[in-house]
């Protein structure tokens, strides 16, 4: 995630998260958030399974 987004994060700005998942080998990969923010809860409002098992994700932000 870039410094921006993280800054929107740590603020509270964000209300919508969509993550595409790719299979990647394991331990590979980097992280969505590298440094802590406060807590949000966010519910799980939609997913898709592509025929290539990449997992489209839709996250919202509880009110």
């Amino acid at each position: 995630m870039s410094r921006g987004s993280e800054s929107l994060q740590a603020a509270g700005l964000i209300d919508h998260y969509t993550l595409l998942i790719h299979p990647p080998p394991l331990g590979s990969g980097a992280c969505l958030f590298e440094d802590p923010a406060p807590l949000t809860e966010f519910d799980l409002t939609g997913i898709v399974t592509t025929g290539k098992g990449a997992i489209i994700a839709h996250y919202t932000r509880r009110c």
